[in-house]
């Protein structure tokens, strides 16, 4: 039988509960494939589905697409320490706060403060949790102070007394990688390769971009004959990506915030191939939209016959270099413009202020009924019931997800982080192709 929802809904609300469907947990994938490229595939394109391997991707990508993954690496922010009573405690880094800076926070010496999750929070009332850690032969005394608390997250002080060692040191040899809770298992040394891209090599998320974790050097080979040019951006994937929303209406979801970084020549050539951009992950469709929204706040007009040859610079005015999750949905129709024109906005905004790259923050929020700017295809997984990534495929397929759902558990597919992957090329009436200005 296939996913069964409740169709009736105001036109102005969407309830979760039609975002849910029955995953058994021997669908979900415990482990990864031996050899990453030899997952299945899903392939949809305008309402047809067809299956093949991954390893064959290159077959159904148009020719000369521009293919943008995500870089970020996931960093071991589970850190365990243990009281006198013999009580664990487990401190989850989510985000830095100060430094707020990644690359500065995890090369920070002697001191630094996190956004954390807290496990066994009863057991930690008061006082300081400390333990011993060795870097290469040097020591240190690891102490985590509990400062604050803000709804389910707290602000954890971190010190320790050796000057030559970076708080990415202590990370990597005192924390653990935390794959997703869905898995039921612990951490185990084969997941510090396998739940990693091929291609992560900027330090900060807490998890992985999943859709990645199927690319091998024999796929990025498969894809040059077919002129398939390839870029990277940064979003350090936050612990909220792969919540499900307990909300009943989406309109009451709180979105998080992440960090994205998309150099200027990333996004040159994003201008270039309008038309025919496919996004490695959700968290690439997630960055590539944001920076349409990006683009409308900096929509100032430069041409002389408008009088206005000044461009908002770093840290002027009240614009602020963030997404909202509900901006897509508040623009009114003079201040939509071309993503073509978007995209120009920011790189003017980047010359303007001598930068090599965009940083920027998002909470964008992709439901049904939302109008895609610059992805016209994406390679992701299979996610898990009632949540913001569901809402996110079902927006780009028109709301047939339950048609793929229903195939990728009728033909024995493998769900979620260590699953199989789909392939979602859209309908040209769901996408903004070619627009010049």
């Amino acid at each position: 039988m296939g996913i069964q929802v409740n169709t009736a809904k105001h036109k102005d609300t969407i309830y979760i509960d039609e975002y849910d469907y029955f995953l058994p947990d021997e669908r979900i994938a415990k482990y990864p494939l031996a050899k990453r490229d030899n997952s299945k595939l899903l392939v949809y394109k305008g309402g047809e589905i067809a299956e093949s391997k991954f390893l064959s991707v290159a077959e159904y990508l148009p020719k000369n697409t521009l293919l943008v993954y995500n870089n970020t690496r996931v960093i071991q922010a589970r850190l365990i320490f243990t009281k006198n009573t013999g009580a664990k405690i487990e401190v989850f880094c989510l985000e830095p706060l100060k430094p707020v800076d990644y690359a500065q926070a995890l090369g920070a010496v002697g001191e630094c403060e996190w956004k954390c999750m807290v496990g066994n929070l009863k057991k930690w009332k008061e006082g300081s949790l400390s333990k011993e850690i060795a870097v290469s032969g040097k020591k240190c005394t690891f102490v985590a102070e509990l400062i604050n608390t803000e709804g389910n997250t707290h602000l954890v002080k971190f010190t320790w007394n050796n000057p030559e060692i970076h708080f990415a040191d202590i990370l990597e040899n005192a924390g653990e990688l935390p794959i997703p809770p869905y898995l039921h298992r612990k951490t185990e040394e084969s997941d510090l390769t396998t739940y990693q891209t091929v291609y992560s090599k900027i330090k900060g998320s807490v998890a992985a971009p999943t859709a990645g974790l199927h690319f091998t050097e024999d796929v990025f080979e498969s894809l040059k004959p077919k002129n398939i040019q390839i870029e990277e951006l940064t979003l350090h994937v936050g612990a909220g990506t792969f919540q499900p929303v307990k909300t009943q209406d989406i309109a009451d979801h709180q979105m998080h915030t992440e960090v994205i970084s998309v150099n200027r020549t990333t996004i040159a050539n994003i201008q270039k191939n309008l038309g025919s951009i496919i996004a490695v992950g959700t968290t690439s469709v997630r960055t590539l939209e944001s920076l349409y929204y990006l683009g409308t706040s900096l929509n100032v007009d430069l041409s002389p016959a408008h009088g206005n040859n000044t461009l908002l610079r770093e840290g002027e005015g009240s614009r602020s270099l963030h997404v909202s999750q509900w901006q897509p949905y508040t623009l009114n129709n003079h201040e939509e413009i071309t993503s073509n024109r978007a995209l120009q906005n920011i790189l003017n905004y980047l010359d303007a202020n001598n930068l090599t790259a965009l940083h920027a923050e998002t909470q964008i929020l992709i439901k049904p009924g939302y109008k895609f700017h610059i992805v016209n295809g994406m390679i992701t997984n299979f996610h898990q019931p009632k949540s913001t990534l569901l809402l996110l495929v079902s927006a780009f397929v028109d709301g047939n997800w339950k048609k793929i759902y229903d195939y990728a558990l009728a033909n024995n597919f493998r769900f979620l982080s260590y699953g199989d992957s789909s392939l979602l090329l859209a309908n040209s009436k769901n996408a903004e192709i070619n627009e010049i200005v």
